[in-house]
């Protein structure tokens, strides 16, 4: 890599680092808790509000990503699109600040969540679109790798800051009251800061897409209308592209809900408190980062499905020992591998795409991906309540994971191999 193609490289990369901050403190680890704990009258309806937020949100962006996909394509310009829903994100998230450990402030942060998680998923959109145009052809996989693992990275960091600097703190910073949830509620303009100065970079770096139509945005809209509603009635099981979003929608919706149910596992199953989950988290997610970064370079050497595949198999074997795990000891060593392959599925799906997308398309086809990762995310969660209901186990709720990835994999399996090289370009 010469040195005027490391540039857009590093500032590519360091987007998965800035807006990781959002889903690691405010999505999973720090704001919702505090939502559920502290702003909702009580910790079940808490938790119901806020999965109704996150299914109203991912409904939104199911609809609506390829839709923005198709018509960013026409307009031939994809940053000033990435720049408005970045902001609109930071502007939503630093605003939760002002929600306080009332239950008549639960509207205001379930909006303002919806409007952060939006803006959040629709930047990536147009985020991913721009793999190709900054990496080429040969090494797609480590530089896809190398942003996964740094988001990561950079959402544990974040969330360390976070947690250190803000809330377990014996004086907090800048005069903050704990019995108005400031140092929690702080958690939110770190975020919003993070996100903004991280972010930087690849506005600064990145150079503006040369492909597409240039098109008038109101012309555009009317295209882009038109151009998704044709995708969507062109594609055929038997195109490699419409089976291997039907199968990551299998194995996404096992991710998702590995990532959601992962730490009641934990402490139902394994006796784990808040601290060691929180702990088990940080590890889990240090392994997932290197274990994305390390299977770069194998995704561009063997290809991205075979890279999936590998890892999908890896996931199935882990996650059935995890089930099966006597202790917490064992837990904490089968969890560790396990981590290792659950960034390589997320980088090298995203390195899948690029390759199946056309240059013209490719805005378009993030957003269609965007889909294929939201349209049934109520599944997973649906079905393991039901399984853990029925056996009366979190074990056997927690198998039905491992079902979704099964699946997956059985339906990547069909998916014929794209060409992999520069012709792709």
């Amino acid at each position: 890599m010469n040195a005027s193609s490391r540039g857009p490289v590093v500032g590519w990369c360091l987007y998965d680092w800035a807006n990781s901050a959002f889903p690691t403190v405010i999505s999973t680890f720090v704001f919702a808790a505090y939502f559920t704990k502290g702003v909702a009258p009580d910790e079940t309806t808490g938790t119901f509000l806020w999965g109704n937020a996150t299914a109203i949100a991912a409904v939104c962006i199911a609809v609506l990503s390829p839709i923005l996909g198709a018509v960013a394509d026409r307009t031939g310009r994809r940053k000033p699109w990435l720049l408005g829903f970045t902001w609109l994100c930071i502007l939503a998230t630093a605003c939760l600040w002002t929600v306080e450990p009332d239950p008549s402030f639960v509207t205001r942060a379930l909006a303002l969540v919806i409007v952060a998680t939006i803006g959040f998923e629709f930047a990536t959109v147009f985020y991913n679109a721009m793999l190709p145009e900054v990496a080429a052809p040969e090494r797609l996989g480590r530089v896809s790798g190398l942003g996964w693992g740094l988001g990561y990275l950079g959402g544990l960091s974040c969330l360390v800051v976070a947690l250190f600097a803000l809330i377990q703190t014996d004086t907090p910073p800048f005069g903050f009251d704990p019995d108005m949830a400031e140092p929690v509620r702080a958690t939110a303009l770190l975020v919003a800061v993070w996100f903004a100065l991280f972010s930087l970079p690849t506005f600064l770096m990145v150079p503006e897409s040369r492909q597409g139509e240039r098109e008038p945005l109101g012309e555009a809209v009317k295209d882009g209308l038109k151009r998704i509603w044709a995708t969507l009635r062109r594609l055929r099981w038997s195109q490699p592209v419409t089976r291997f979003l039907v199968a990551r929608m299998f194995y996404a919706d096992g991710l998702t809900t590995l990532f959601t149910f992962g730490g009641i596992y934990a402490a139902g199953t394994f006796g784990m408190d808040f601290d060691e989950i929180i702990l088990f988290g940080i590890a889990l997610n240090v392994t997932a980062g290197l274990g994305a970064v390390a299977f770069g370079w194998i995704d561009d050497r063997i290809g991205s499905k075979r890279t999936i595949l590998l890892a999908l198999v890896g996931l199935v074997t882990f996650g059935t020992a995890a089930l099966l795990a006597p202790d917490k000891t064992w837990f904490w060593g089968i969890g560790m591998a396990l981590g290792t392959f659950m960034g390589p599925v997320q980088a090298a799906s995203r390195t899948y795409m690029a390759k199946l997308s056309p240059p013209d398309q490719r805005a378009e086809m993030f957003g269609l991906f965007a889909l294929s990762g939201k349209a049934t995310n109520f599944a997973g969660p649906l079905l393991l309540g039901w399984a853990t209901l029925i056996f009366d186990s979190q074990r056997a709720g927690m198998a039905t994971i491992v079902l979704f990835l099964l699946v997956g994999l059985a339906l990547l399996t069909t998916v014929q191999q794209p060409r992999e090289g520069p012709e792709r370009r």
